[in-house]
């Protein structure tokens, strides 16, 4: 695995542990970040070495969001008119929402796990992975509308799946701080501790927990469940319907029942490295 400049990352034990590694800028999101993370989570997803993801942050704050840096005016603007400036804007945006939606994107589940400040851009990272804790000193703040702009690389699409839609544009209009106590009562967190020791520790035992399964089942619930978010009721059991034969779940279940008749922990087969074809990893 290549070096990172925002991150360090651990595989043990069929987990990846993700710490974005910048905490006397308290992990803000620099222009390298957000290139980092997407080549760092897809590489993850692509070779299949981990089962789950857990992503945190050194220090003392989670993410403090975008680096301000990155909104300096170029020192070679294009020259171009209004719109074709716009549209290349418009280019960058999806960049930056790629880099958001790698998360939701990877082949595993992905855990964050969060203390102090989750803002702006933190939010975003926290909103597209599959299962969120935090300590009892952390806050979110979907801080974009304190520096007169809208949301735009995920907060705003996800987090009304999460949290009561009232809550949600109180939020969005207002840039408040949400606390710990209402994160876990409206459903953002999972669950609230006393310290990042204590949290890591939980947040472990979950992704052993997940790495225990069989990596397909999870893919799968994964792939289902965020199908499901997007489509009626009606679309999304078709969908399963065709994983799951498409897929052919038998062989992890009948790891899963000779392990139970043995009185045993199942040992399950790793996901294959996904080939690209474009990179010349196929042969026909």
């Amino acid at each position: 695995m290549m070096d990172y400049s925002c991150f360090d990352c651990e595989v043990k034990d069929k987990i990846a542990h993700v710490k974005m590694s910048r905490p006397d800028e308290f992990n803000s999101m620099n222009k390298a970040f957000w290139s980092e993370l997407p080549h760092l989570v897809e590489s993850l997803s692509d070779n299949a070495s981990a089962r789950v993801i857990v992503l945190s942050g050194e220090g003392k704050h989670f993410c403090a969001g975008m680096d301000l840096a990155n909104f300096a005016p170029s020192d070679s603007p294009p020259n171009a008119h209004n719109g074709m400036r716009s549209e290349s804007a418009y280019r960058v945006t999806l960049d930056l929402q790629h880099t958001i939606t790698c998360l939701e994107k990877a082949r595993m589940p992905v855990i964050s796990a969060i203390q102090g400040a989750c803002i702006g851009g933190g939010v975003d990272l926290a909103t597209a992975t599959d299962l969120r804790y935090c300590t009892k000193d952390a806050f979110f703040c979907i801080q974009e509308i304190n520096i007169g702009m809208a949301a735009d690389v995920g907060t705003l699409q996800r987090i009304p799946r999460l949290v009561p839609e009232g809550i949600v544009r109180e939020l969005a209009y207002t840039g408040r701080r949400f606390m710990p106590e209402e994160a876990l009562r409206h459903g953002l967190v999972n669950e609230v501790f006393d310290s990042k020791e204590e949290m890591m520790t939980a947040v472990m035992d979950v992704a052993k927990e997940i790495a225990s399964k069989g990596p397909l089942a999870v893919a799968g619930s994964k792939e289902s469940l965020n199908y499901g978010r997007d489509h009626t009721v009606e679309e999304s059991l078709n969908h399963i319907a065709l994983w799951n034969n498409a897929m052919g779940i038998g062989d992890e279940m009948s790891v899963a029942f000779k392990a139970k008749a043995e009185k045993k922990d199942p040992e399950f087969e790793d996901m294959l490295p996904r080939r690209k074809y474009l990179d010349g990893e196929i042969t026909s």
